[in-house]
Parts: C-alpha cells; structure tokens; sequence
C-alpha cells in the first residue's frame, strides 16, 4: 500500500506472497511449464525496509545473453545496508529465464522480450512474460534500473542511457555514476517504454558484451544502483572520494559503419576520446592487398564498438556519442539505440 509521498509503510504483494515490513524473501512467478513438463518461474527477490521509502525495482537478463546484471543484483543483495533500508527493493536478476538457459537474446519463438511490452496475458510467451513483469513488479514500483550489456561480439562502455528531458529519471542517471549519460528516446515495446507510459521513471545501464562478465562494468553497476538508492533517500549518503568525476552528458550518438567488407582491426578501444578525422580503424581483405581507412566523422567518445575482427559492407563498428550537434543546421535529438 503506498503512501502519499510514494513510500510503502505496509506489506507488499507480488505473486501469492506477502512480504511486510522488515522482511525479505523469494518469490518465483510462474511462466509457462517447459515442453518435458517442468515448470518454469521467473526469480524475484523482495527486500521491504523497516522503514517508509520508495520502491525500487532492479531487473536484469531481459535480453537472456546479457549476465553482468545477473552479476551485479547478485552482490547488491547482499549487501549489509540493506538492513538499514528505507522503502522496498525489487530485484529481478533473470527476467527471460527461457532465454538465459539457452544463452540466447531471444525467447525460444525468436521474439525480443524488450520489444514485447506490455504484452498480454493471452498472447505468446513473450508477451506473457512481459505482462506478468508489468502486473507483479513494475505495477509496485516508483522508480527502476533495467541492467543491460551489450550484444554479441558488441562491448558497450559503462553508461547510462536515459532521457534527459525527464525531470523524474535525469537525476537518477546522474546519481548512478557511470562514465557516460547518453541521451535516448525509450523504444516502442520496451521496459522502459511501458514505465514511460506509467509514470514510472527507469534509467537503463549498458556495460560490457553478451555471454560475458566484465568486472570493470559489474563494479559500475553495484556502485551505480547504490548511488540511486542513496539519491532516493533508501540508503544512507555514503561518503564518495574527492574528486570523483561527474559523468559526461552525451546529447545524441551514432554509428559509423564499414565502408567496404573484410578483416577489421581496430585502432580505438570504447571510452576513447576521438576527434574528426582520427583513425577508427582499418578494414582489409584477408591478405591486405587493399585497405580502406575508416576515420571518425565527429568529435565524441565511444560508447560502444564491435569486437568481432570481421564485417560486410553496412555493419555497425563503433558507436560514438557527442555532446554537441554533429550536423551543422539540426538539433540533436534522443536517439534509438539497436541494441538495448
């Protein structure tokens, strides 16, 4: 039940349990039973403080390949704090279980979850996922993080990717600490999108590749759902060290692409600082008769690159956000990233 301030001061219910305050459990929500007849659920993890505060959801794996987040929830959970918490933490590490057991983005019918919402309790097992994440957590909830990495052969730098004409969730991404804030607009049928349409402020944190754990970007994460958890009042403020950056704000991003196919070695590494006309990389046929250079149409920073060493002709290489118009004449506006 919520009070006026958006704090919760009773129990909460997700699924067929209760949890009142002070306590902390496990709820499995049931998805579908697999096809050898075992049922399959969905892991949820319910913290509810002692104490009046928000409600806080952390979800992970909605793209089943992606496992720093599953990571990152596993630590955050286990955090002594949490016994001084304030309001009540939702942490969901796997939410496209039937994707993370076969180390796929997918569900098993090939549908993106993060293209499904709302989705319908009718419809395929995509969209019955997505409405039972939708009616069980995000229903309960007043603010979110939804812990990406991303795709295969794809490293993204640590960053935070947001809106940053939200009033509600631009503070968030700056309280979360990443290197990088990079503007973009949510995506019709994503998480973020659905919590748009509800009024409920999510930030989405990229860090690292599929199939792979990151420390770097794992350490990023915990950091970060601490520093949101401080800014909304459920955790202590923690004294930060001195001269701690704030993040760079990136007011739009785009990819450069491969002029020509073949063997791509690369010359810069996510995070680098680049200017126009700075080599990205150099892309050769097999035996490097010929070569083609491919340089950087814009001052920015990478944000996310390729990491397979082949490409045809179109693919996506480097992904490079910027902090001012890259055309002379337009406005830069929230971009909408393949991949999240």
């Amino acid at each position: 039940m919520s009070t006026p301030d958006g704090g919760s001061s009773e129990s909460i219910r997700i699924g067929d349990v209760n949890v009142a305050p002070g306590y902390r459990t496990q709820v499995d929500l049931p998805i579908a039973d697999l096809s050898i007849h075992v049922p399959m659920a969905m892991p949820v993890h319910v913290i509810n403080g002692p104490e009046v505060g928000p409600t806080l959801f952390v979800a992970a794996a909605i793209h089943g390949d992606e496992l720093n987040g599953v990571e990152i929830i596993r630590r955050i959970i286990q955090l002594a704090a949490l016994r001084r918490l304030k309001g009540i933490l939702i942490a969901v590490p796997i939410v496209n279980v039937p994707g993370f057991l076969s180390l796929s983005r997918y569900l098993p019918d090939r549908r993106d979850l993060n293209r499904s919402f709302p989705g319908s309790p009718r419809g395929s097992l995509a969209a019955r996922l997505a409405n039972t994440f939708l009616d069980e957590v995000l229903a309960n909830a007043t603010h979110g993080i939804d812990l990406h990495t991303g795709a295969i052969h794809r490293e993204n730098f640590p960053q935070i990717r947001v809106d940053l004409d939200n009033p509600a969730a631009e503070p968030m991404a700056r309280a979360f600490g990443a290197p990088l804030v990079v503007n973009a607009a949510s995506r019709e049928g994503s998480l973020r999108g659905a919590a748009d349409e509800r009024g409920v402020p999510v930030i989405v944190y990229e860090g690292g590749e599929a199939l792979r754990f990151d420390e770097v970007a794992i350490r990023t994460g915990v950091r970060g759902v601490i520093g949101v958890m401080e800014h909304l009042g459920m955790l202590p403020a923690s004294k930060r060290a001195d001269g701690s950056q704030a993040p760079r704000m990136l007011r739009d991003s785009r990819w450069v692409r491969a002029p020509a196919s073949g063997v791509v070695r690369s010359k810069q590494k996510t995070g680098a600082e680049v200017e126009v006309g700075d080599l990205l990389a150099v892309v050769s046929d097999p035996l490097g008769e010929a070569e083609t250079e491919i340089k950087s149409p814009m001052d920015g920073v990478i944000v996310g690159r390729t990491n397979l060493p082949l490409a045809h002709e179109g693919d996506a290489l480097f992904h490079i956000g910027y902090t001012e118009e890259a055309e002379q004449g337009t406005s830069p506006k929230p971009f909408h990233h393949l991949f999240e």
